[in-house]
């Protein structure tokens, strides 16, 4: 379940970027404020968009850079830099398409099938009619805030039976590319002219000036990516259609079989889906959701192959992964080991036994955390299995080695050694401070809303009290303020927060039980509080304003950024062929069916359906509702899900997995628990791609939900 995108590392959960624009940030820190601003938000304009010829001298023509992958099945290809030398390869693999066949900017090809959602996750069109297929834990969070106790569509699953029954879902987007411009030259002699007038030159205002004029000029939605920290710019035209409606998605025991206990992990026995329906105007542009839309006719849609697949044969995946770090420098990557992910992780599995302890007593409780537990989950054991697969494959020790061989940059990796040494200790009470009081719980972000009340907020404040259940709230606060406190320097607490610490402390012991006694309360907050006045006497840019002060006048990240310039330059001196860090920009990989060994064990390649029955046993992530088991045990095996060595990561969730002629067999969902460190390194031999067989989901859709009508939409 974690290969949709995350803010908070590069891969894991599943954070619902609703209306968000992918926004170019290469490096992510150390653990920058409240836990990585991702991609800026934008309020997409429906059908109040058209579409204009865009000039010539916007529309230059590509510029492919991209070759043969220094291994067989690594990368993350740019779709727009398919280069011949790349095809030939993936040729030789078994692909019977060429370049064209692809991407073509002028001409429609499979890139006009696969869209990406809120740039979180990717889906596929299968029908000619709208519809969009993609991951049910992509789909999460929408079923999760359509579910009540009356229609529990998480634990029930959902199906409409006509389209007048689909569920129209407010705020959900979906971005279809129309094509990528390479701007380098365009944006450099902005930035210089800028320069020259003594003008700001960060990302953020060329970004704005940059896709101004595209969008001014193309009527799109325009998206500036930096390649390679500037040395190379793309900018991204996309439609984007905002009447998006739920049509399926079958209960979280099927579509999530196995929970948390089998994420990461294989083999695994997920029917991972949910089908969306895209509705625009009737000219087929987008439109704000309205009863006068209709079902859009895409330009191209998936065919969806049944003949099935064997070890070897030919896998590409299409998608919009969220980030990568392959171009770390080993003081960053050291940092994130020895510092931020050991303090995170512990705090995360501790605040997901809170949670998970009151979802099992309680079905109301479990309704109303779910997604949240979701989230935090996935993050915390995506981030656990990249310090263990860091470990495990030396991979800290190979940066190192690739460094020192590096010598004309000596400097500036000293440069980053140091600066990393000198702020661990700022960062580590800025990451316990975060964790523990800003996200440690959900009253955090209600004190901060309360501080910043105006007058007629009490309405949201008693509707945002709703959703929690304040015995939660509790046990996760209680827990969140003696970690604060046993773990943030005291120079930075705030005045009330020193206050009661003395307090309620005694010969050097302090009673958190009576300290949060003291504050609390289950009515509503307001300023004036106590709980509010505690969770909110200092702030967040208070932490930053000391990790600056002691990073000097040129920050880490300044200096991060130089050296993937670096890298960039010296593997590109070297011959080295290369792609870059993925940025939420479509992304090409291929490889082939195909299982690996753990322990001396050769692993299946592929699960089966009679095998869910075996599985089962009483704990909430293995049990099955009555009609599914009654149907496996009367059925035969049924190809569940499979692997191959696609180079995936979060982002590529719903992604759709295509054979050889581009036909659609399955549906990426996961990695396996050896891949968890290829967010900053690829290991051959071990990632791999967990997927969704194909056959499975029209199984499903038949013999359980009983969609005819979409399989005959789909022409199956």
């Amino acid at each position: 379940m974690n290969t949709s995108n995350s803010q908070q590392s590069g891969g894991g959960a599943c954070p619902r970027w609703n209306r968000l624009r992918p926004r170019n940030r290469e490096w992510e820190g150390p653990s920058r404020r409240l836990g990585g601003i991702g991609p800026k938000a934008r309020s997409s304009d429906g059908g109040k968009r058209h579409r204009r010829a865009a000039g010539s001298a916007l529309l230059a023509s590509l510029l492919l850079i991209m070759a043969v992958p220094a291994k067989a099945d690594e990368g993350m290809w740019m779709v727009n830099a398919i280069s011949k030398a790349l095809v030939d390869k993936m040729q030789d693999k078994g692909l019977h398409l060429n370049g064209n066949d692809i991407y073509d900017a002028g001409a429609v090809s499979l890139k006009d099938a696969i869209v990406s959602l809120d740039f979180g996750c990717t889906g596929s069109f299968i029908s000619g009619s709208g519809l969009i297929i993609t991951n049910h834990h992509c789909a999460y969070s929408d079923v999760h805030r359509l579910s009540t106790a009356e229609h529990n569509y998480l634990e029930d699953g959902f199906s409409a039976r006509s389209q007048e029954e689909e569920i129209y879902i407010p705020g959900k987007s979906v971005q279809l590319l129309e094509r990528i411009i390479d701007v380098t030259e365009e944006v450099k002699t902005l930035i210089q002219k800028e320069k020259d007038m003594g003008r700001p030159t960060g990302m953020r205002r060329i970004s704005f000036l940059i896709e101004g004029r595209y969008e001014a000029a193309t009527g799109f939605m325009a998206s500036l990516s930096s390649m390679w920290a500037g040395s190379r710019y793309y900018l991204a035209l996309y439609r984007v259609f905002t009447d998006v409606r739920l049509v399926a998605a079958p209960p979280v025991s099927i579509a999530a079989f196995g929970g948390d206990v089998d994420n990461w992990e294989w083999p695994q026995h997920k029917c991972d889906f949910a089908i969306y329906r895209v509705y625009g105007a009737p000219d087929g542009s987008p439109a704000p959701h309205g009863p006068k839309n209709v079902p859009l006719v895409p330009r191209k849609w998936l065919e969806i192959s049944t003949e099935g697949y064997k070890p070897g044969d030919f896998t590409m995946v299409l998608g919009y992964p969220g980030r990568t770090d392959r171009y770390t420098s080993s003081a960053k990557l050291a940092y994130r080991l020895e510092t931020a992910l050991p303090i995170t992780n512990k705090i995360r599995a501790d605040q997901m036994a809170i949670i998970n302890r009151w979802m099992n007593s309680d079905p109301e409780i479990r309704l109303k955390y779910s997604d949240q537990f979701f989230m935090l989950s996935n993050v915390q054991e995506n981030n656990e299995g990249l310090s263990q697969c860091c470990s495990r494959f030396k991979v800290l020790k190979k940066l190192r080695a690739r460094e020192r061989k590096m010598k004309e940059h000596k400097a500036l990796l000293g440069e980053l050694d140091s600066k990393y040494s000198d702020i661990t200790a700022a960062e580590k009470n800025l990451i316990y401070y975060r964790e523990s009081l800003v996200r440690g719980s959900r009253l955090g972000t209600l004190a901060l809303r309360a501080r910043n009340s105006r007058p007629g907020r009490p309405a949201n404040v008693k509707r945002d009290y709703a959703a929690l259940d304040l015995r939660v709230e509790k046990d996760l606060l209680r827990y969140g303020i003696e970690t604060f406190y046993e773990n943030v320097d005291s120079s930075m607490w705030g005045p009330f927060q020193k206050e009661l610490h003395t307090r309620f402390s005694s010969a050097g012991r302090t009673d958190y039980d009576a300290l949060l006694s003291s504050i609390w309360s289950e009515e509503p907050m307001t300023a004036a509080s106590p709980l509010c006045r505690f969770l909110t006497d200092t702030g967040i840019a208070v932490y930053n304003r000391e990790v600056d002060r002691l990073q000097g006048e040129r920050s880490v990240s300044a200096a991060g950024a130089e050296f993937t310039r670096a890298l960039y330059n010296w593997r590109e001196s070297r011959g080295e062929l290369q792609y870059p860090d993925a940025n939420s920009t479509m992304r090409l990989t291929y490889g082939t069916v195909g299982t690996y060994r753990r322990g001396g064990r050769k692993l299946p390649w592929q699960t089966l359906s009679t095998e869910i029955l075996s599985k089962e046993n009483d704990t909430y992530e293995f049990s099955l509702k009555s009609d599914w088991r009654e149907l496996l045990q009367s059925s035969y095996a049924v190809p569940v899900d499979f692997i191959s060595d696609n180079d995936i990561t979060g982002g590529n969730s719903g992604s759709p997995v295509l054979d050889a002629d581009g036909r659609l067999i399955g549906l990426a969902f996961d990695g396996n628990k050896e891949s968890l460190a290829s967010d900053v390194a690829w290991t051959e031999g071990y990632n791999k791609c967990v997927n969704t067989d194909i056959r499975f989901v029209l199984w499903t859709l038949k013999n359980y939900m009983h969609l005819d009508y979409i399989l005959k939409e789909i022409k199956q």
